[in-house]
């Protein structure tokens, strides 16, 4: 008996306690959603270069990729690229055949590799890379759009998303001869997000977010001229947010 009665008790505690919790659908409210966009001009942008070499000796197919590897560092430094803006990423030596499965004729070593350059002024990326590819570079990867102020930027985005929330549950409540009152509830929705172009040789994606990008470029020398469209990034902030009705 002893043990029903504190059951009961119990029962009765956790009653009184979810009649005293408030849901939002207990009292007047509007639910909008508010998104703003805000533009910046990249101030730093990354270059994913590949070189790709083939021979069935593996070391003449390596010297032949480390030979191209130099006249590339050597250009860029010559197209004002400091060396600290030269990075290699990645080398990769791989035996293929007309059958890999069966390994039957085989054609040779591949050795790739890829280089990560980083500039400054966006209207140098023509050149950087027409100078690459003039110097043996055969694959661009990926170039990222990139600003420093990205912090700030997304801030200011949210402040305006949440500003327009607000504006239309104002014009809404007021059609429907409502008023607003404060928010009870803010949500905000996760910001798409670009992956580095780097698909590096058919393989997953590089580590890392970029902020806008441009992937998978093939070309050969000369093609560079039309293919870059330097625009601006967008940064883009999405609220939804519940306002009780007075």
């Amino acid at each position: 008996m002893k043990g029903a009665a504190l059951a009961l008790v119990l029962a009765a505690c956790m009653a009184t306690a979810a009649a005293g919790q408030v849901g939002l659908g207990d009292f007047p409210n509007i639910s909008v959603t508010g998104e703003a966009v805000v533009y910046a001009q990249p101030d730093k942008i990354v270059i994913n270069l590949g070189i790709e070499t083939m021979d069935k000796d593996i070391l003449l197919a390596k010297q032949k990729n480390n030979e191209i590897m130099k006249k590339t560092i050597a250009a860029l430094k010559e197209s004002g690229v400091p060396e600290k803006g030269i990075q290699t990423e990645q080398l990769s030596i791989e035996p293929r055949w007309h059958d890999n499965y069966l390994q039957d004729e085989f054609i040779g070593y591949f050795v790739r590799n890829t280089l990560a350059v980083t500039v400054t002024d966006a209207a140098r990326v023509e050149g950087v890379i027409t100078s690459a590819l003039q110097a043996g570079v055969n694959r661009i990867h990926g170039v990222e759009f990139q600003t420093t102020a990205l912090k700030e930027l997304r801030d200011q985005a949210r402040e305006l998303a949440l500003n327009a929330a607000q504006e239309k549950a104002e014009k809404m409540a007021e059609v429907l001869e409502q008023t607003i009152d404060r928010p009870v509830q803010i949500n905000e929705r996760p910001a798409a997000s670009y992956y580095s172009g780097a698909s590096r040789w058919g393989g997953g994606r590089s580590g890392g977010m970029s902020q806008n990008v441009m992937q998978d470029v093939r070309g050969d020398v000369g093609e560079a001229g039309e293919t870059i469209a330097l625009g601006k990034i967008a940064i883009r902030a999405s609220v939804d947010v519940t306002f009780s009705l007075e």
